[in-house]
């Protein structure tokens, strides 16, 4: 059977129109803000974005710490959800390079983190206390089931924010797909954060980087720290190419992964064996756990390999399927039958 990869909306590949602008890309050196490609880039994710400017960086990743390293002295505080993509999978980076401290806060299950526990983590002036300076959000929210936050709690935080003087830095690594669910431009949920990341190389298909998106004040400060952590590339037009054509073509295509993944939520639903996490898993993710009694996690995983079959397994009895271009309706089908056949 040709691979079904269910891994990750990363392990896409470039569209043929995205290869051919690559090749034809007018470039410069972006580190001399020289790269004709990359200006056009900045301003189309800008403008989505409803926000003055725009910053390209490598990796998702790479954006927020920047994005942090912005907004915060080394001692200040930043306030983290438990399921944060920035304090689970980051490596700490916030810490180790910059200095901030993480204050993490539970996530609902709907990825979301109570406005009265935010109220209640900002430090107050204290001689004892690190000084609270971002709040952090996730939209859509990875390990709350790809749950979408909705414009109103959005809103609510950002007033929280501002009541109180913070800045709101928002991981919106899939955000196009959170607006695909929520019927909402993309702008209406990044209006209430200081600072924005998006990545490029998930849902959009394009095969490198993320933007971060604020103030043309925040985005020179954000150019000097994305310097210091090597992340000033040359000729990277070439990458920004498939970055246009991406944010052109391809944010349509979303609403197809949404209504395959609710296709492969209501087939695993129906297996006996499988639980599925399934209240909140409004966009392209859903996470499942296996019935260990019926099928041991690692037996389950052999034996979707030999049918050319990938998840990605959290942990034990605990995976995770991400929908996307490369994903067909008929492919959806095709796991439910292979899963249906190893638990039968």
């Amino acid at each position: 059977m040709e691979p079904i990869d269910l891994r990750s909306d990363t392990v896409t590949q470039p569209t043929k129109k995205m290869r051919e602008a690559m090749a034809l890309a007018d470039v410069g050196d972006d580190v001399l803000d020289e790269d004709p490609t990359i200006h056009q880039l900045q301003d189309i994710a800008a403008e989505k974005l409803g926000k003055e400017a725009a910053l390209f960086v490598p990796s998702g990743t790479m954006g927020n710490l920047v994005s942090l390293l912005t907004h915060c002295q080394r001692g200040d505080e930043v306030i983290l959800g438990d399921l944060s993509h920035i304090f689970l999978n980051e490596v700490g980076g916030i810490s180790a390079l910059g200095g901030i401290h993480p204050r993490i806060l539970a996530n609902s299950p709907d990825g979301t983190i109570e406005l009265e526990a935010l109220r209640k983590a900002i430090r107050h002036d204290d001689l004892h206390y690190p000084p609270t300076r971002v709040i952090c959000l996730e939209n859509s929210h990875n390990y709350c089931s790809g749950s979408a936050l909705s414009p109103d709690y959005m809103k609510r935080t950002g007033q929280l924010a501002r009541d109180h003087n913070l800045k709101i830095h928002l991981d919106g690594a899939r955000i196009f797909n959170a607006a695909d669910a929520l019927s909402v431009p993309v702008r209406v949920l990044a209006e209430d954060a200081d600072s924005v990341m998006f990545c490029l190389s998930k849902g959009l298909s394009a095969p490198v980087g993320s933007l971060i998106c604020g103030t043309e004040e925040f985005i020179s400060k954000a150019r000097k720290n994305r310097k210091m952590l090597g992340g000033g590339m040359r000729q990277s037009g070439h990458l920004a190419a498939a970055g246009i054509v991406a944010l052109n073509d391809q944010v349509e295509g979303l609403a197809t992964d949404r209504k395959n993944n609710q296709k492969l939520i209501g087939g695993l639903q129906k297996i006996d064996g499988i639980t599925v996490r399934a209240e909140f898993a409004n966009t392209n993710i859903v996470f499942f756990t296996l019935d260990q009694s019926r099928l041991d996690s690692q037996d389950f995983m052999i034996k979707l390999a030999e049918r050319n079959i990938k998840l990605l397994m959290i942990e034990d009895g605990e995976f995770r399927a991400v929908l996307h271009r490369q994903i067909s309706e008929e492919q959806v089908t095709l796991v439910l039958r292979a899963i249906r056949e190893i638990l039968a």
